[in-house]
């Protein structure tokens, strides 16, 4: 059976930062038009958090189950190491999905915007089917557009009209930089597991580009957020605080620039997403402050 710490492990702690930061910026949005609504954000932050474990647990078990991780590189995993059983990683899977589930209802009655069981429901459905199902959409080349879709404009816009009734520009901005960056950690993800993925049949965005062109997605995607904070400057000056999180960040730029692949990319991943994370606090910071 596998260990507390191996679960914990499954969960891949490294990849959390896509779901908190996304609210954490959704937050600071609401409070710039003075809407910000702490109990809301935190219902909405545990929504982020256990759908992004869910759909971790899921892509383990079936990826694992599809012989995807057999010779992975990357992180560990429950299923294709063999250490859990696969329906257990699936029950995890679902005990996720279904906690995030239940606090987004709660959050539906709190606000009364019905109308977001729907929206829920579509987030659920992506979670699972994103390496589940007969035709995986990871599978087909857009893991990447789905990651950018849900972990910045749904989860950002999200967080801000659940509580606001209405979306910002700055809201807008917050969710293409969140976005960009969340899908940059699945490209450094695809980009380490190009090789293993072509073997298994894995068509995802990275095999498709090959190398070489990944590797400038990549550079393109983690340049978006600072882009965004330097627009947002003009109406929230403070937006420039977004530019500190660039030292986080240049680790990761280095290894993916200077042609590093294999497990030297692994930390890519955790680069990138305490980048996002920084660049997240540091501009909700500005929006406090503005």
């Amino acid at each position: 059976m596998a260990s507390v710490v191996q679960w914990v492990q499954g969960t891949r702690p490294r990849t959390l930062p896509n779901s908190i930061a996304p609210v954490i910026v959704g937050a600071a949005a609401a409070h710039h038009i003075d809407e910000f609504k702490p109990l809301y954000t935190a219902l909405a932050l545990v929504v982020s958090i256990a759908l992004q474990i869910g759909v971790n647990y899921a892509n383990d078990y079936s990826d694992g189950i599809r012989g995807t991780d057999d010779n992975r590189v990357g992180p560990f995993r429950l299923t294709g190491s063999g250490a859990a059983e696969p329906s257990s990683v699936r029950l995890a899977a679902f005990i996720s999905l279904g906690i995030g589930a239940l606090a987004g209802i709660v959050l539906v009655v709190l606000s009364g915007y019905w109308w977001l069981l729907a929206f829920g429901a579509v987030c659920l459905a992506g979670a699972w089917f994103y390496t589940g199902g007969k035709r995986p959409y990871g599978y087909a080349g857009l893991g990447e557009i789905a990651v950018f879709l849900f972990f910045g404009p749904a989860a950002v816009l999200g967080t801000l009209y659940v509580q606001s009734g209405e979306i910002t520009g700055i809201g807008i901005g917050a969710s293409i930089a969140m976005g960009s960056i969340s899908a940059a950690v699945l490209v450094a993800n695809n980009l380490r597991d190009i090789p293993t993925d072509a073997v298994s049949g894995k068509r995802t965005m990275a095999v498709v580009l090959g190398d070489k062109d990944t590797r400038r997605l990549y550079l393109a995607l983690v340049a978006v957020p600072f882009l965004i904070a330097l627009g947002m400057t003009v109406r929230v000056p403070y937006a420039l605080l977004g530019f500190l999180a660039a030292p986080v960040l240049l680790p990761a730029v280095r290894r993916v620039a200077s042609g590093r692949g294999g497990r030297e990319l692994i930390p890519v991943l955790q680069f990138t997403g305490l980048a996002m994370l920084a660049w997240a606090i540091l501009v909700s910071t500005g929006l406090f402050l503005d």
